[in-house]
């Protein structure tokens, strides 16, 4: 008994010793995919020294309109995208508990009871039946057939009455099959399950900044299609005017029906640009209700965009692109490259002995009442292993296919970080004149709308021409109209780098 806990002490000793034994490659997080800054100067916005962290500004803060507010917490209430990804991060820790499992023993405990015939105790009352028979038969010489055939009888009675039965009864604990992780495969096989429910949990968290920006997005362009529709529907009227009063003119000869044609041609472009706008304006519904996941109330849609400010007004501009490493869907790539890197250790550790230990502790008893009895307790212990000789190439291949796996997920986490630090470069750069186009894009809106005026009145008294007062109008209305969408682009561009930024999880 001493000799076999001190060889079992030995070996758990040996797998404790070997236990730190990790054959996958060493993490180095790849470096020089994006330069160190991002984009300054030039069209690029100067710093601003008062502007906040970015990615501590909550999207309850961020966004300023309450009824903007109140779609995005419906949104995140009801949208399916977001369920979608919720049920994949459980769905990943479920895995990985799975996987942790096989780091310990499956300890299982049963008990059993056997009920057997003694077919040797049967056996031997039918030897002893034989050997009295004959006896008898020595001693009854006048009789030796009778007695004989009475023995012959006796002894068939004997095999029936003196059989018996057996009972066993056991309790047992213990576990089966139990790897001695030594090389580290079943350690990094749960290394690669947990890595990867953290890049499902990152998956969530970018699925609901992308989603919150295109709710954001959706709303702003639906209050911009307000805007548009009510400016076409004053333009139509004013050009209704024009149409009623130069064709009137045509009718007792004072203008040509050329003149009441242009003056159509306008009326029927904005009819139909009205008619075009209500179809967007129900579809641009749809796309809300669509990524809210629920029909938004009336009283929380938009009804004008305005000056479009729906979003607090100052960003950071001097942000280092280190910042972009902790954005959601960058984190995500690593942690799915550090599953992969484990990965490589479980499928080199395939090349090595794999030891398992299957191992019972019991008692055993022929009655019921002596199973916990004094010397009826029991022991098992098994120790195997297993090394691999020839396998067809198997083992090889599942090596190089995780080393070729892991590439990708290098080049993968490269290309995460380059099209984040190139988001967040577009947006700069559009910031740094959107400003200054919708300053623009104001002032020629005014001085549009100015010129015509003037170019009606001239052409009232006669002045110049029917053709410039139109063109007048047009351009006014065209002037208004772009005043409309490069609004609604300030909106989307300050929406935009809040999101490429990695903001809106708090």
């Amino acid at each position: 008994m001493t000799k076999t806990y001190t060889r079992a002490a030995a070996v758990l000793a040996a797998a404790t010793m070997l236990a730190g034994c990790n054959l996958a490659p060493k993490y180095v997080r790849p470096a020089g995919a994006v330069p160190a800054t991002l984009p300054q100067g030039g069209i690029y916005p100067a710093a601003s020294t008062d502007a906040p962290d970015v990615t501590k500004i909550g999207w309850r803060d961020f966004f300023t309109d309450d009824r903007l507010r109140r779609v995005i917490a419906l949104g995140l209430e009801n949208n399916r995208d977001l369920q979608i990804a919720a049920g994949n991060v459980l769905q990943a820790r479920a895995q990985y508990r799975v996987q942790r499992a096989d780091l310990v023993p499956s300890t299982t405990i049963s008990g059993s009871a056997t009920y057997t015939n003694n077919i040797f105790g049967a056996a031997g009352a039918a030897s002893g039946g034989s050997a009295t028979g004959g006896s008898t038969g020595g001693t009854g010489s006048g009789a030796v057939g009778g007695t004989g055939g009475g023995t012959g009888v006796g002894a068939g009675a004997g095999v029936g009455t003196t059989s018996s039965n057996i009972e066993f009864y056991s309790v047992n604990a213990g576990f089966s099959a139990f790897e001695l992780d030594l090389f580290g495969r079943v350690r990094n096989l749960t290394k690669a399950a947990l890595e990867q429910y953290f890049a499902t949990t990152e998956a969530q968290r970018t699925t609901r900044i992308a989603m919150i920006a295109e709710i954001a997005t959706a709303w702003l362009t639906l209050a911009s299609d307000q805007d548009q529709l009510r400016l076409s529907q004053q333009t139509l009227k004013a050009f209704e005017e024009t149409w009623r009063l130069t064709s009137a003119q045509f009718r007792i000869g004072v203008a040509s029906e050329l003149e009441a044609r242009q003056a159509e041609t306008n009326y029927q472009a904005a009819r139909n640009d009205i008619a075009s706008l209500r179809t967007r304006i129900a579809q641009d519904q749809n796309a809300l209700n669509l990524l809210v996941g629920t029909t938004v109330p009336a009283e929380l849609l938009p009804t004008e965009l305005g000056d479009g400010r729906a979003t607090i007004a100052s960003l950071p501009d001097d942000v280092s692109s280190e910042v972009l490493l902790r954005r959601p869907d960058v984190l995500q790539a690593e942690h799915q490259l550090i599953a992969q890197n484990a990965n490589i250790g479980a499928a080199r550790a395939a090349f090595f002995p794999r030891i398992s230990l299957t191992a019972t502790l019991g008692t055993i008893s022929t009655a019921l009442s002596g199973l916990f009895g004094g010397g009826s307790f029991t022991y098992t212990g098994a120790p195997s292993i297993g090394l691999p000789l020839f396998d067809g190439g198997r083992n090889a291949g599942n090596l190089d296919y995780a080393r070729a796996s892991q590439k990708v997920a290098v080049a993968t986490y490269e290309k995460t970080v380059q099209t984040a630090f190139r988001e967040v470069a577009d947006a700069l750069a559009q910031r740094g004149t959107i400003d200054e186009q919708v300053s623009a894009q104001s002032q020629r809106a005014e001085a549009a709308s100015v010129a015509a005026r003037l170019a009606d009145a001239r052409y009232r008294a006669g002045v110049d021409s029917f053709l410039t007062s139109l063109d007048a109008q047009r351009t006014s209305y065209a002037a208004q109209q772009q005043l409309v969408t490069t609004r609604l682009a300030r909106g989307a561009n300050l929406i935009e780098l809040y999101r490429s930024l990695g903001g809106g999880l708090e």
